[in-house]
C-alpha cells in the first residue's frame, strides 16, 4: 500500500484573498486541502520547473494558478499583456512603415503617383513638415506606383538620388552614387514577380513593392537652386514602358513656403498608416517575423483591420508607450554605438553607419526604430567611407552637461579651424516634436559655413549661438529659437575628409552662455 502524505496548499479561495467558511458555496478549482499521493512513478521534480500557485509579478500584480493551469482572471490578465507587447512590438518595429505611408500621402497630396513632382525651387523652409531635411539641398521628389508592366524613370544629372521601397528598404541609387555615374539616364522599374521580357538600354531595377519614393537632392550653383531645379524639369520622366515613345507630361510643383506634412502618426492611428501599406503591398516584400508581428495585432494582409473595444484601449496604450520608447531612445540613447564622438553629447543617427542596422550578425532594433522616427531615406551610400563626396552627420539633444536644450536659453558651439572638408559645414535646428525645422521668424533655420558675413576667430575658427535672440556683434553667426519649446541640430559636414572619420576633428558641444 503506498505511504500517503496530506499537505495544506493555497487554492483558488485562499489565492483570491477570500475568507472561506464550511457554509461558503464552492468555487471551481476551491477546495481546503490537497491530498498529495506519492505514486509508484513518483520522482523528484528539478528546481526551478514548477510554479507556484501564485506567481507575484512587478508587471502584472499576483497572477494565480491551479496547480499550472491559470484561473479566468489570470487568462485575461496574461492575453491583455500579451496583446499590449505585441502592440509596443509592432509599433517600434514598424515606424519605418507609416513613416513611408505619410510620406506618400503628403506627396500625392498634390497630385496623381507617376505625374506630380514636388521641387524645393526655393530650397525647403521651416513650413514643410519633414523629417530632419536639411536649409541648403535642393529637394525634389516624387511617388512612384507600379503596376503590371514595368516603369521607366528617366533621372537629372549631378543629382544625390534615392529609391524606396513602400516598406522603406532601399532599392537603387541614381546620380553621384549611382550606376549613371551622375550623367543621368533611363532606369527601368521591374514590377513585383515580374517575368517579361527586358530590353537593353536601362539601368535595371527588380523591386518587391509597387509603391515608392523616389527623392533626389540637387546642389546649389553660385548660391542658387535654379539651376538644379531646370536640370530636373528638362529631363525628369516617369512613364510606363510601353508608353516610351509618347511619354506623358510631367506636372512640376513648385512646393517651398507651402505647409504640408509628410510625418506619421505618433499616437495609436500609426496602426492605420501601418495597416495601409500591409493592405496594399505582397506580403513578400517584408521580413515574415515583422508581419507576424503586425497579424498578432489584427494588422493581416486581405484582412480588415477592425479592433474592437478593448484592443484599442491596448492599442492606445502600446502607441503611447511606443512613442516614449523611440524618442528615449534617440534623445538619451544607452548605447555606445549611438555616441558619436568620444566623450560628448554628439549622437551617430546611423549604427555602425550600416543602412541594414546590423553589426556583427545582430540586428540593431533600438537603432533602427531610433533612426526612423528621427530621419528618412535609406541607401547603402550611408554605410560608406566616401572621402571627399557626400555628407556625414551629427546630432545633439543636449548641453556639455547632458541637459537637454531650453529655446529660452542661449548656447554657444565651437567649430574649430580647418575643417576637414571639400565643400561646407552646417547646423540646422529642429523641433523635437516634429523632428522638423523649428519653426520661428526666421525662414531657414540654420547656418552654413558658405553664408555671407559668417563671423569667424582670429585663429580660424567659428562661434555659433542658438537662442531667443542674438548675441551683439553675432546677428550672423545666430539661429533663433523658441523660448516655448526645446529643439535638437544636426552639424553636417560636406565632402567630409580623413579626420572627419578618424573622430579627429569635430565641433565642440553646447555651452551654456550667460
Amino acid at each position: 500500500m503506498q505511504a500517503k502524505r496530506l499537505l495544506t496548499v493555497l487554492l483558488a479561495g485562499t489565492l483570491f484573498g477570500a475568507c472561506q467558511t464550511s457554509t461558503s458555496p464552492k468555487k471551481e478549482n476551491e477546495v481546503k486541502a490537497k491530498e498529495v499521493f506519492s505514486m509508484k512513478m513518483t520522482t523528484p521534480i528539478p528546481e526551478g520547473i514548477e510554479s507556484p500557485n501564485v506567481i507575484h509579478s512587478s508587471q502584472l500584480g499576483d497572477l494565480k494558478f491551479f496547480d499550472g493551469v491559470p484561473l479566468p482572471e489570470t487568462v485575461d490578465k496574461v492575453y491583455d499583456y500579451i496583446d499590449l507587447h505585441n502592440a509596443v512590438d509592432a509599433y517600434t518595429k514598424g515606424i519605418q512603415i507609416a513613416s513611408m505611408e505619410a510620406m506618400k500621402q503628403g506627396i500625392l497630396s498634390f497630385g496623381p503617383a507617376n505625374e506630380t513632382v514636388l521641387l524645393f525651387e526655393g530650397l525647403m523652409d521651416s513650413k514643410a513638415l519633414f523629417l530632419t531635411a536639411n536649409t541648403t539641398s535642393v529637394y525634389m521628389m516624387s511617388w512612384l506606383e507600379l503596376g503590371d508592366e514595368p516603369m521607366v524613370i528617366e533621372t537629372p544629372p549631378d543629382v544625390l538620388g534615392i529609391i524606396d521601397d513602400h516598406y522603406f528598404k532601399y532599392v537603387a541609387d541614381f546620380g553621384r552614387l549611382g550606376p549613371d555615374k551622375s550623367k543621368g539616364g533611363k532606369f527601368l522599374i521591374l514590377p513585383p514577380n515580374y517575368n517579361g521580357k527586358v530590353p537593353r538600354g536601362y539601368h535595371v531595377v527588380k523591386t518587391n513593392t509597387y509603391g515608392h519614393w523616389v527623392i533626389w537632392r540637387g546642389f546649389q550653383k553660385d548660391g542658387s537652386p535654379l539651376p538644379a531645379v531646370n536640370a530636373t524639369k528638362e529631363t525628369y520622366k516617369v512613364y510606363p514602358l510601353s508608353q516610351k515613345k509618347n511619354p506623358p507630361k510631367m506636372n512640376f510643383v513648385n512646393v517651398s513656403g507651402k505647409s504640408f506634412n509628410t510625418i506619421h502618426r505618433m499616437d495609436e492611428k500609426i496602426y492605420e498608416e501601418i495597416n495601409a501599406v500591409v493592405q496594399s503591398e505582397p506580403t513578400a516584400a517584408e521580413n515574415p517575423e515583422l508581419l507576424g508581428s503586425l497579424a498578432a495585432i489584427g494588422i493581416e494582409k486581405g484582412k480588415t483591420f477592425a479592433p474592437d473595444a478593448r484592443m484599442k484601449k491596448i492599442l492606445e496604450d502600446a502607441s503611447k508607450i511606443g512613442s516614449a520608447i523611440v524618442r528615449t531612445e534617440m534623445a538619451k540613447p544607452r548605447s555606445e554605438y549611438l555616441y558619436k564622438f568620444p566623450n560628448t553629447q554628439w549622437l551617430n543617427p546611423l549604427a555602425y553607419k550600416s543602412y541594414l542596422f546590423e553589426h556583427n550578425g545582430a540586428r540593431l532594433l533600438d537603432a533602427r526604430s531610433a533612426f526612423h522616427f528621427y530621419a528618412t531615406g535609406i541607401t547603402p551610400a550611408m554605410s560608406m567611407k566616401i572621402i571627399g563626396k557626400g555628407s556625414q552627420y551629427s546630432i545633439a539633444y543636449s548641453d556639455k552637461n547632458g541637459n537637454v536644450f531650453d529655446g529660452s536659453k542661449t548656447y554657444k558651439f565651437h567649430v574649430p579651424a580647418n575643417p576637414p572638408m571639400k565643400d561646407f559645414w552646417s547646423f540646422t535646428i529642429y523641433d523635437n516634436q516634429t523632428r522638423s525645422m523649428l519653426q520661428t521668424d526666421q525662414q531657414f533655420p540654420g547656418i552654413d559655413s558658405n553664408q555671407k558675413g559668417l563671423v569667424q576667430n582670429k585663429d580660424g575658427s567659428w562661434d555659433i549661438f542658438i537662442g531667443p535672440k542674438a548675441p551683439k556683434g553675432m546677428e550672423n553667426n545666430w539661429i533663433q529659437t523658441n523660448p516655448s519649446k526645446g529643439w535638437n541640430t544636426i552639424f553636417r559636414l560636406y565632402g567630409p575628409l580623413e579626420p572627419w572619420f578618424d573622430n579627429k576633428w569635430y565641433p565642440s558641444d553646447a555651452e551654456l552662455v550667460n
